[in-house]
């Protein structure tokens, strides 16, 4: 048996506030059990505890998240896995590493764990946050490089040249936050899901002080296309200078981008760091979205009531 609080919910992670506070939120103990006892005692559990628990603890009520049960959610590890990272299991292969979605990752590895005598979920636990194996961490780093670059300000690029604002705004949009989650992968720190991003980034050992004076500038409505652009060319030098440093890629001349291509930079990393990536990694996509999720979400949204389910949503008819 293991309990403590962890998982999914800005208080695993200890963000919550107010506002995150209108759905899935409590108070909760995270109970992750052998399968034969969460098979036979689920139910019998659940009823004993729904008889005993206080309605409020501390002026706060219990919480039901995703998993059934007010107070205390009932679990098994290999199920919790699943959902969480798309394998039961510690990743073992750099396949497995590169199938997880890094966002995700953080639910297995935040908040606390009071009690766990076997050892094996905080054995899981360490695991992770030892940080991807070498080779996993360059396969990611190259395809964000790519993505950064050569859909990002190439594409932030072509949009302003064609007068495009949708395709400037979804461009730069996603470039700025491929470099941000590069910076993470650069200073060794699974990033979050978006809503965390910021908080996170600020605890980033290295790069936040190079990168986020100019994320706030980008960021604001007043900066026109060009500028933007121009801070996101900036924020390729920081990374690749860090890559550098790091020995991700060798020194290398100065370049220049073109005027109608704009600055591919991190393109040259993308290329160099793969031509020293085990053979098998090479043509592995990294996962990027929230898909082990979202399948479990799939489920439990598909066998709530609509009432329950608009209630969740903050939904009332006007």
């Amino acid at each position: 048996m293991t309990f403590g609080v962890f998982g999914m919910g800005s208080e695993a992670l200890g963000m919550d506030d107010e506002l995150s506070r209108d759905h899935h939120w409590g108070v909760r103990i995270d109970a992750l059990m052998p399968a034969d006892v969460f098979n036979t005692k689920r139910e019998e559990m659940l009823r004993v505890l729904d008889s005993h628990l206080p309605a409020t603890f501390q002026g706060h009520e219990m919480g039901e998240g995703l998993v059934a049960g007010a107070g205390i959610a009932p679990d098994i590890l290999p199920g919790f896995l699943a959902r969480t990272i798309g394998i039961d299991h510690p990743p073992d292969t750099y396949e497995e590493w590169l199938s997880m979605p890094e966002e995700d990752v953080i639910h297995v590895i935040n908040g606390e764990v009071w009690y766990d005598p076997v050892g094996e979920f905080t054995a899981i636990r360490r695991k992770l946050q030892n940080y991807y194996p070498e080779p996993v961490r360059l396969r990611r780093i190259a395809h964000w490089c790519r993505y950064f670059s050569g859909m990002g300000t190439y594409a932030l690029k072509r949009a302003i040249l064609r007068n495009n604002d949708l395709f400037a705004a979804l461009a730069f949009g996603k470039a700025l936050r491929w470099g941000i989650q590069l910076a993470f992968m650069i200073d060794k720190r699974y990033f979050p899901y978006d809503k965390w991003l910021l908080a996170f980034f600020k605890r980033l050992p290295s790069l936040f002080e190079k990168i986020g004076p100019i994320v706030d500038e980008a960021v604001r409505m007043t900066a026109s296309w060009e500028r933007k652009l121009y801070l996101l060319d900036k924020m390729s030098d920081i990374l690749d200078s860090a890559m550098v440093k790091d020995g991700i890629i060798k020194p290398h001349p100065k370049f220049s981008g073109s005027e109608s291509s704009g600055y591919r930079l991190l393109e040259h990393a993308y290329q160099e760091i793969l031509k020293v990536l085990p053979q098998e990694i090479k043509t592995i996509i990294p996962q990027q979205e929230q898909i082990h999720m979202e399948k479990f979400v799939v489920g439990y949204v598909d066998g709530l009531d609509t009432e329950s389910w608009h209630r969740l949503l903050n939904l009332t008819e006007s």
